[in-house]
């Protein structure tokens, strides 16, 4: 069907990354991706899913934030929950388009998470934005869509996965070289390593001779170079285990 798309799971969580960090937010995780980085963790995403129509992921999205709406807490901005729109690639299925619209039109604030790989211009531009520009430890730093960079307002974010002191250096060039701190937030995720389960045979492998970077180092690094970016692990593997899905 024409308004369908294939959606892998639904649920509320909080958020464990970007500048929204640790409000509640429902997740909603399409299925495919066209990029296998050597991070990834959620490659079940590649593959699985099922069909939705656009009215059901509206439908399951309100009945999960329902409870908000009878807290008096909705006087604070933003409003509660929040909504993230992630993957796999949610890009590659041009639904995703008019049903970011549609959350933005009941009033949500609406997160974006992309590669970095797709034109961004399409996406509604009241979406906040979050997109990745692939490190090398990646193995898909070719894959970079520079021309997203010139489309960017301060609402969205640039994240770099730092996998290894090289992918710090290549962040911290790749900063300077584009003023990326003029744009918009600037996020540095440490890459959190892949539990025995969550390895698939289809990631990339990481270029050779990378020298791993600890959670610390990479702390001391940004403080030591007075980066202008935020340091973030994913809050949700420090609550539950690393490779539970749901959360």
């Amino acid at each position: 069907m024409s308004d369908t798309l294939v959606v892998n799971e639904i649920y509320l969580s909080l958020q464990g990354e970007s500048t929204f960090a640790g409000l509640p937010c429902i997740f909603i995780r399409l299925t495919a991706c066209d990029l296998r980085c050597s991070y990834c963790d959620t490659a079940y995403a590649f593959t699985e899913g099922k069909g939705q129509s656009l009215a059901q992921v509206l439908a399951e999205v309100h009945k999960l934030a329902a409870p908000f709406a009878k807290s008096e807490a909705q006087t604070a901005a933003p409003r509660l929950p929040i909504l993230e729109l992630t993957g796999g690639e949610p890009l590659l299925q041009k639904n995703s388009l008019p049903l970011m619209r549609a959350f933005c039109d009941d009033g949500f604030t609406v997160l974006l998470e992309t590669s970095g790989a797709h034109d961004i211009t399409p996406v509604d531009p009241r979406v906040r934005r979050i997109m990745d520009l692939k490190c090398p430890g990646s193995g898909e730093a070719a894959r970079n869509r520079w021309a997203n960079l010139a489309h960017l307002k301060r609402t969205d974010e640039i994240k770099f996965v730092i996998t290894s002191q090289e992918d710090y250096e290549w962040a911290r060039q790749r900063i300077a070289e584009h003023r990326l701190d003029a744009l918009c937030p600037l996020l540095f995720s440490w890459a959190h390593p892949l539990a025995p389960g969550q390895h698939s045979q289809s990631l990339k492998a990481a270029p050779a001779g990378q020298r791993p970077i600890s959670r610390q180092e990479l702390a001391e690094k940004i403080i030591g170079d007075a980066l202008p970016v935020r340091f973030q692990v994913q809050l949700h593997k420090v609550i539950w285990a690393p490779e539970q899905r749901g959360v």
